[in-house]
């Protein structure tokens, strides 16, 4: 079987693609190593073994030329981030998940899986109890409440603090960003395309995935990187709220071995399921651990200064029962995890906090605001 992986030279792609050529699959390559993910061009990890295709993903020729003589399809190609640009995350995931699943029904070809990535962020907040009135998932916090610095959730009923719980793909969405809209459209695609051709499609909800290859070049990739390269080169560590908010930080490695179960296994189709560990982890506890891994735990300054994004979350773990039940079990703990990126990160040469300027155009976004402005 030959697969084709969108955005297959990305963190998790190109993870995808060492599991697939060691299954025996061919694989091709769909990628447009956009920038600033990719400053050097096609990056040294992409494998000489997989057909490459350079192209943007939402260039209706280049995605049906990529298309032909496959048999299945993981689409991860996206853009990602926190930024305000509506066109650019309408064009790059809906648009251009519409454009895929089009190709293959209007040319005929003969797909016989297709794996979607989706993301935590179309739950919005995540699953909640209330000693009074039971499980609940409550909306998303107000700009008021976070101008206020108030940043637990309290019951939308009688305003009594909430316990989080692991959330499960039956909680409810409400996506309350551009990007959260962008992936919930492209899951709900890639279903109703399902329902209409009876191909079969697995969108998986990836929750915060870091490790090796995650690009250090893009400030909105992701904390580990934003995290390390700050570590690295002498900074403080910015963190938001107050740091005790949580979030499931799952290995890309584990994340790969999820995509390869979804494309592979018969039951895996029809619906969403959550990729993540189950174990929640504050953003202080993480920060902690990677300034332990990189050597910088004894030199560890943090900045709470009360700065929040506006459409973040508080507490999101996810509950992988449903994943699991088709075998699978995430290997890394988040200390294993985090050292295999410490040894990764560690033998890269000229690293740059670009944190700073990224901040400064989501604060003039509105995006990032500070505690006392709603």
């Amino acid at each position: 079987m030959k697969v084709l992986v969108t955005g297959g030279a990305g963190l998790i792609g190109s993870h995808l693609v060492d599991l697939l050529l060691q299954r025996g699959y061919e694989v091709r390559v769909l990628d447009s190593l956009a920038l600033p993910t990719h400053l050097g061009g096609p990056p040294s990890h992409l494998r000489a073994e997989a057909e490459f295709h350079w192209a943007d993903v939402a260039d209706a020729e280049a995605v049906r030329r990529a298309l032909l003589g496959v048999q299945a399809v993981c689409h991860l190609a996206a853009a990602g981030g926190f930024s305000g640009d509506m066109q650019g995350y309408m064009r790059d995931n809906s648009w251009a998940t519409a454009g895929l699943l089009d190709a293959i029904r209007n040319y005929g070809l003969p797909i016989e899986k297709i794996v979607v990535a989706s993301s935590v962020a179309v739950y919005g907040e995540g699953l909640y109890r209330c000693a009074e009135h039971g499980r609940l998932h409550p909306p998303m916090r107000s700009p008021e409440q976070l101008g206020t610095g108030q940043w637990e959730l309290l019951c939308p009923h009688c305003a009594q603090p909430l316990e989080p719980l692991l959330t499960t793909e039956d909680t409810g969405v409400s996506p309350e960003t551009v990007y959260s809209l962008s992936k919930y459209d492209e899951e709900r695609l890639a279903l109703l395309f399902e329902r209409q051709t009876g191909i079969p499609v697995a969108p998986l909800r990836f929750f915060l995935t870091y490790g090796p290859r995650q690009s250090v070049s893009n400030p909105y990739t992701g904390i580990c990187s934003i995290f390390a390269t700050r570590l690295l080169t002498g900074k403080s560590v910015v963190i938001y709220e107050d740091g005790r908010q949580t979030r499931d930080f799952v290995a890309a490695g584990d994340v790969a071995r999820a995509c390869l179960l979804a494309l592979e296994h018969p039951d895996a189709h029809g619906r969403p399921y959550n990729v993540g560990t189950g174990r929640p982890t504050t953003i202080l506890e993480f920060a902690r651990t990677l300034a332990e891994v990189l050597g910088k735990g004894e030199r560890l300054e943090t900045e709470l200064g009360g700065k929040y994004r506006l459409g973040d979350v508080r507490h999101l773990a996810a509950d992988i029962t449903a994943l699991s039940a088709l075998g699978f079990t995430p290997q890394y703990a988040l200390h294993e995890g985090l050292q295999a990126y410490a040894a990764w990160i560690g033998a890269l040469s000229g690293l740059q906090d670009r944190f700073q300027e990224a901040e400064q155009r989501l604060m003039a976004q509105g995006v990032v605001r500070s505690r006392g402005s709603a």
